[in-house]
């Protein structure tokens, strides 16, 4: 346990990181989590005895608990958290539902900073590349922040810059995690249930991608081909030779937030056309680009006096192969006409419903739960049906059944529930549902274009003939092999590495009450001999046996009492 311990702190690039995490778990009561899975090791003696003394704060539940040891730990975990607020088939809608809470504000950083940012990235000073920079920024998050300023030729742009260090920070914390998921596994195997190890990696593959300003760059640029010709969408333009892997600087887009509503009446905008243009460019991504704009919260959508929709920020985006878009398109008809067979099929053929999953007893339960759930809605008209109950309920519905639910659905799925949201506030009546069904109707009806059949058995056609090629020198391989008893079966029995931890565990504490009980029958000897100075009337040596037998004892009780197994 303790090479284990040693070679755990080897990885760390900043031991006093973990104990400040450690710290802050400890502080909101986690401490029996800390101490199950050894992490206590990197205290001082006098706070691991906090431990066993630490309680949860009455009243507040472990998502709360959780949401605001994440929030005091800073932007790497704040993300962590926004992440999982959209993946309640990995942490349950419990806590993902508490995550939401977390906001993306956090202090700014000085001007100094930024201009000294500028100056690293570009290789010359600010004031030679912009007439003017606002030293107030617009918005500070976790990552970066945003500037007003002016070009050279006059042109208000914006420019986000990095947040100094923040990378060092993040690739400090992603290996904590990765630590900390890999013990959470070892020592608490139930927690394997909510795949902590993967959650780290997905956390470290979007949270890369966000440092990396020129990604960003990219899906601006394809964003701006997407929407080239459309009349009511605005992708502001990028500036090349003021891009880096931390500051990108884009056009200004004039107008207001959209949800400003004041503002947008005092414009004199129609509201609900303006409701039906932001949705209807959305559905345009999801089911004819199968690339869209992930982050659609009111503080990157911004209304143009002239009525356009301006989008910002591309930091985090998703993609939809043209499969899962049929079968969403499939699914939203078959929603439409009550077709609930053909819905459960779209369910089975976007990969949802995994192999342990007893697809007859799916279909016969999914089925029951779905109609009981749909049919009052078609007796409701739009304006009463609440959209974005009806989606978490869905979602509510699929982890019952244990379906595994792909992140960017789950991305998909966030980004309807805003838009609804942005549309009932700017009409209460707003039909969500018509605007996506004449994307889905094209889509459709697209599946039977000549050139989309050619394709499709074009592809079936190239799988067939691989597997006859592929079959008799696979099977040959299978026969050599069984002649030649080379052929093996591999098994893996469920649980015997936690029977093999919990008896190495039990056999720890068997030698650590038997050391115990040496030092106490070793003092008991030395007492009745009266060897050595006495305290007390005790010999000195027996006494000090005593007091370290007792101490030993002590913390082994209460390690067996807070593992709960007695």
């Amino acid at each position: 346990m303790l090479l284990e311990f040693l070679r755990l702190k080897r990885t760390y690039r900043n031991i006093n990181r973990l104990r400040q995490i450690v710290n802050v778990f400890l502080k909101h009561g986690f401490g029996q989590i800390i101490e199950q899975i050894n992490l206590h090791r990197v205290l001082p003696f006098r706070k691991r005895l906090k431990i066993l003394s630490s309680r949860p704060t009455l009243g507040q539940a472990a998502a709360e608990r959780l949401r605001i040891a994440f929030s005091e730990l800073g932007p790497s975990f704040i993300k962590l958290a926004q992440i999982l607020s959209s993946r309640p088939d990995l942490i349950t809608a419990t806590f993902a539902d508490e995550f939401k809470k977390l906001q993306d504000e956090v202090p700014p950083f000085p001007f100094e900073e930024v201009r000294r940012i500028i100056k690293e990235e570009m290789g010359t000073e600010p004031d030679n590349l912009f007439n003017y920079i606002e030293p107030e920024p617009v918005a500070a998050a976790s990552i970066a922040q945003v500037h007003h300023a002016v070009l050279k030729d006059g042109t208000p742009v914006v420019i986000k810059v990095q947040r100094p260090k923040i990378k060092e920070l993040i690739e400090t914390d992603i290996t904590i995690m990765k630590a900390i998921a890999s013990l959470l596994v070892r020592y608490i195997p139930e927690t394997e249930l909510f795949n902590p190890t993967g959650i780290v990696e997905e956390f470290a593959r979007t949270v890369r991608k966000e440092l990396d300003f020129t990604e960003e760059a990219k899906n601006m640029c394809r964003f701006r081909r997407n929407f080239a010709k459309h009349p009511d969408i605005y992708i502001p333009q990028l500036y090349p030779h003021l891009l880096s892997k931390r500051m990108i600087v884009m056009e200004k887009i004039e107008g207001v937030r959209i949800d400003d509503i004041e503002a947008i009446t005092e414009m004199g905008i129609d509201r609900t056309e303006l409701a039906r243009k932001g949705v209807d460019a959305y559905f345009k991504m999801f089911l004819v680009d199968g690339f869209f704009h992930a982050d659609p919260h009111p503080g990157n959508i911004f209304v143009m006096p002239d009525g356009r929709i301006g989008l910002v920020d591309f930091g985090i985006v998703g993609w939809l192969t043209p499969d899962i878009m049929e079968s969403i398109a499939q699914a939203l008809i078959a929603l439409v006409k009550k077709d609930f067979d053909s819905l459960i099929d779209q369910y089975i053929a976007l990969g949802l419903v995994t192999e342990e999953v007893d697809l007859e007893t799916f279909k016969r339960e999914f089925k029951a739960d779905i109609i009981d759930f749909l049919i009052p809605l078609y007796d409701m008209t739009i304006s009463e049906i609440n959209i974005a109950k009806y989606l978490d309920t869905l979602m509510h519905m699929a982890l019952k059944h244990k379906l595994k639910i792909p992140s960017d659905l789950l991305l998909l799925n966030k980004c309807m529930l805003i838009l609804d949201n942005i549309g009932r506030a700017l009409d209460p009546n707003f039909n969500f549902i018509s605007v996506a069904e004449p994307y889905a109707s094209r889509l459709i009806r697209s599946r039977f274009h000549p050139k989309r059949v050619y394709e499709r058995m074009q592809k079936q056609m190239t799988d067939l003939s691989t597997i006859a090629v592929n079959t008799p020198k696979q099977m040959n391989m299978l026969l050599r092999k069984a002649l030649k008893d080379e052929l093996h079966l591999n098994m893996k029995l469920e649980g015997l590495e936690r029977l093999i931890r919990d008896i190495d565990r039990s056999t720890n504490r068997i030698a650590f009450s038997i050391v115990v009980a040496a030092i106490i029958l070793s003092s008991a000897i030395l007492t009745l001999t009266g060897t050595g100075g006495t305290v007390f009337e005790i010999p000195l040596l027996g006494l000090i046996g005593f007091v370290v037998a007792f101490f030993m004892g002590f913390w082994l009780l209460i390690s067996i009492i807070r593992s709960g197994r007695l």
